[in-house]
């Protein structure tokens, strides 16, 4: 079971922040109340950022006590709102959003968010000195030097009872379905729901795999007396791609029906993995601003907590493992 790394205390923090940013996460709430609760517990005020880094350069916070936080870590979204800041990209702004917390007081800021919001974490502190911790989340589980994101795990259960939910449809009437799950630049949700699914065939942003391949796929299992198919497509950064693919398979005497999850699969009521998730890496950055660590990611690494620098964790992304689409090809015959 993950747990938070017991660090030596060497910073006296009197007041932090927290903000959650880019797309929401089941388990963001999770975050945000351990980080509330944990700071509080040790002695330290909690301010809390409404939507994101606007929220940041417009004033907008408020304190945070433990009553604040009760009762939200089984909803989805995010009590403190979320948004893209293009604003924050400017010096300007940051140097505005620096003056806005240290008039409150506020020493330090935890970011809940993926590489983006990371980005301009690691920019604030640069530039102005305020320290920063993050927390991952967002549910490709693609940011570099952590095994898990925050929402990861909700968004493939909730694909995966969805597909479930599919295949009746698609046996009783012998159909094809396609079913887009979203990862824009990364595969990670499509091959775990494909496997997960007992899909025929998993596209994904990572691995280029032709049309006369996924043809080929589909003929094969008609001969060995498949009657219907299940087709997980990563949306790639197309929402909407596997309309495309539905009307180049039915070119080839295939016609296939689409199924679109999209933003289902942010929703809703989060896992219990991404609850202790949330828990224990909201805890875990508040941890690490305590022992004087700034610019670090609470991150997940061999199955334990780990404190990775943010300049890891910006500017690339976790590598897509072959095993995963080569166990999915191979169950699927």
């Amino acid at each position: 079971m993950l747990s938070v790394p017991r660090l030596r205390a060497r910073r006296s923090l009197a007041s932090i922040a927290v903000l959650t940013s880019g797309g929401d996460a089941p388990g963001m709430n999770a975050a945000i109340r351990a980080v509330v609760r944990y700071a509080i517990a040790h002695g330290i005020e909690v301010h809390g950022v409404l939507r994101g880094y606007s929220g940041l350069i417009e004033d907008s916070m408020e304190p945070l006590g433990a009553a604040s936080v009760a009762n939200i870590i089984q909803h989805g979204g995010t009590i403190l709102k979320t948004a893209r800041s293009r604003e924050f990209l400017r010096r300007a702004a940051r140097r505005a959003a620096a003056r806005n917390l240290r008039a409150r007081g506020i020493e330090a800021l935890v970011v809940i968010g993926g590489e983006g919001s990371f980005a301009g974490a690691l920019r604030l502190h640069a530039e102005t000195g305020i320290a920063v911790a993050g927390v991952p989340a967002t549910i490709d589980n693609d940011i570099a030097g952590t095994e898990e994101t925050i929402g990861f795990d909700t968004a493939v259960n909730t694909a995966v009872e969805a597909i479930d939910r599919i295949r009746d449809t698609a046996s009783a009437h012998e159909r094809i379905f396609l079913v887009e799950v979203m990862g824009r630049t990364s595969g990670f949700i499509a091959a775990h729901v494909g496997i997960a699914g007992g899909a025929e065939t998993i596209l994904v942003p990572e691995r280029a795999q032709s049309l006369a391949r996924v043809c080929a796929a589909i003929e094969r299992g008609a001969r060995r007396g498949k009657t219907s198919s299940i087709i997980v497509v990563a949306e790639a950064g197309r929402p909407g791609r596997s309309a495309q693919l539905a009307r180049d398979l039915a070119r080839r005497g295939y016609p296939a029906r689409v199924c679109i999850l999209g933003h289902t699969q942010r929703g809703g009521v989060p896992s219990a993995r991404d609850r202790l998730l949330g828990s224990v890496l909201g805890a875990s950055a508040v941890e690490a601003l305590r022992a004087g660590r700034t610019s670090v990611m609470a991150g997940v690494q061999r199955g334990r907590v780990a404190l990775v620098p943010l300049a890891r964790a910006i500017g690339r992304r976790r590598a897509f493992p072959p095993g995963p689409l080569e166990l999915a090809a191979t169950l699927a015959i």
